[in-house]
């Protein structure tokens, strides 16, 4: 059978293509490709509200076998693409089986950046599944100190969670503030703030060198200048990249990503969406890939438009939050450590304010804590 269209990739991006194509019309035949065996799920709460205990499976579970059925799409699921045929649009399967395609989004995400000798020891995770979810937090449970090596998005909401489940935590990363890659110099540095009063250990600038080995078993870390931390867990959050090692030899252009033009087509009749796409900004010249699940339902609904005949532009601001202790903390826009930062509503000390960040007097971002309406009318106001 060759499909309509089929995806690849079956979170939120693959999902929110097919709903979006069936909510505007298309009728012709879809299939759905997912590497797990569970049906589609929400991944950012696997750092927070899952690993706390607080959820559950049924609570992550982006639709029921009954929301599914009504999609009219074949889901297979536990199946991996292994390689795309461009010329003969065909993907092979890793049971062996060929599937054809008219039109093909790939929506595969990431793959975690492993520590190097993490495989080998227990005791360490990375934190991409619900599985990785179900066994961190298993030994955070019996564990009395966590390390976390990597102070993003992920390696921060580890951290908090594991703080409140009472354990002893320290975060390592080499850059000067927690996430300072994603929110730069001032907000990281109030990051940290809020970690340390937290009781969370902040080592920044600090880099992992490897891991000491009990039996087996992985009960410390070592950093540069030969200090050892202790630790009856280890979480590796040391960035992803995008799964894209089974389209190597496919003709499509990879580059930190499949590389597509602005409106997410990587070659004739394929799609991209999702933290595995670069897309080309059709203002600036350049081109970005964004690792959250806003960027990619968007792409994944303009997409789906695209496929309909729709002549829509995409013109979409970055965003994203993250939940840390009580803090919710919005960011709209790339925000560069050398910006200038300047507040605009509430204060630092009260846990509810809204900055603006400039480059070269032009306002580039715009971020908060605790002031979500106040954050998207900033938005509207400095980013439109």
């Amino acid at each position: 059978m060759t499909a309509d269209v089929l995806v690849v990739g079956a979170s939120i991006g693959g999902l929110t293509t097919v709903e979006t194509l069936r909510a505007r019309g298309f009728r012709g035949t879809v299939q759905v490709v997912g590497a797990e065996t569970r049906l589609p799920y929400d991944r950012p709460p696997l750092s927070k509200k899952v690993l706390s205990g607080a959820w559950g499976e049924e609570q992550i579970r982006l639709r029921g076998p009954q929301e599914l059925e009504r999609l009219d799409a074949e889901f297979l699921l536990g199946r991996r693409a292994v390689h795309l045929e461009t010329d003969a649009h065909t993907v092979r399967l890793d049971d062996g089986r060929t599937l054809g395609y008219r039109r093909l989004v790939l929506a595969t995400g990431l793959t975690p950046r492993p520590l190097p000798g993490a495989d080998s020891l227990r005791g360490v995770w990375a934190l991409r599944t619900f599985e990785d979810c179900a066994g961190l937090r298993t030994d955070l449970l019996t564990a009395r100190s966590v390390a976390v090596v990597g102070a993003g998005v992920l390696g921060c909401e580890i951290a908090a969670t594991a703080r409140q489940m009472g354990l002893h935590v320290s975060l390592i990363d080499p850059s000067p503030a927690p996430m300072f890659r994603q929110t730069g110099a001032t907000l990281g540095q109030l990051l940290y703030q809020l970690h340390t009063e937290q009781g969370v250990r902040v080592l920044t600038g600090s880099r992992a060198t490897g891991l000491v080995d009990d039996n087996g078993r992985v009960v410390g870390v070592t950093v540069e200048g030969g200090e050892t931390i202790p630790a009856d867990v280890v979480a590796v959050t040391i960035g992803s990249t995008p799964a894209t090692d089974w389209l190597i030899g496919s003709g499509l252009a990879l580059g930190d990503g499949i590389v597509c033009d602005e409106r997410g087509r990587a070659a004739a009749d394929i799609h991209a969406v999702g933290d595995a796409a670069r897309w080309s900004d059709g203002t600036t010249g350049g081109s970005n890939r964004l690792e959250n699940r806003t960027n990619a339902v968007h792409q994944a609904r303009f997409v789906a438009a695209d496929i309909t005949g729709a002549q829509e532009s995409y013109q979409q601001i970055p965003y994203f939050w993250t939940d840390q202790y009580d803090i919710r903390m919005q960011v709209c826009g790339a925000l560069p450590a050398d910006a200038d930062v300047r507040l605009i509503e509430g204060t630092p000390e009260s846990r509810k304010f809204v900055m603006v960040a400039e480059k070269d007097g032009r306002p580039v971002a715009v971020a908060g804590w605790n002031s979500a309406k106040a954050v998207m009318a900033a938005k509207t106001a400095y980013l439109s």
